[in-house]
């Protein structure tokens, strides 16, 4: 099953020090049997803030082997309504969050993250959760 891989997930296996030796293993899994899907804003949040031109430059060229996955308007149309759905129950999320959500469920794709706020948006959302 394809699975649309988080920022959190993408730092730990290339940016942290103290990278999780088993999220690191699954998202290896994942990439051995071409399972992995990105879009954007998880490039550009993962590249953000890395200070060394060198390190910016290695992992550039490392996530250029993964291709974004396109969007159309039903993709930000399908993140604000699950805005909407999750507000109303009082549960916060940011609108990067919510395309994440969003192009999951369009596209069928299960999502990889360690950002606990995806289970509370999976008890009022269509969101499958990939468990490492």
């Amino acid at each position: 099953m394809m699975t649309l891989v988080d920022t959190s997930v993408w730092s730990l296996a290339f940016r942290r020090r103290s990278a999780s030796a088993l999220h690191a293993q699954h998202l290896a899994d994942l990439i051995n049997r071409r399972e992995v899907a990105i879009i954007g804003p998880i490039r550009q949040e993962l590249l953000s803030g890395i200070r060394d031109s060198t390190e910016f430059s290695r992992i550039r060229h490392r996530m250029r082997a993964f291709p974004d996955l396109s969007f159309t308007e039903e993709h930000f149309e399908r993140a604000a309504e699950f805005f909407n759905i999750c507000r109303s129950q009082g549960v916060q999320g940011s609108n990067t969050d919510f395309l994440i959500c969003a192009v999951a469920d369009i596209n069928s794709l299960a999502v990889f993250t360690t950002d606990r706020d995806f289970h509370y948006f999976a008890r009022y959302l269509p969101v499958r959760l990939y468990h490492a």
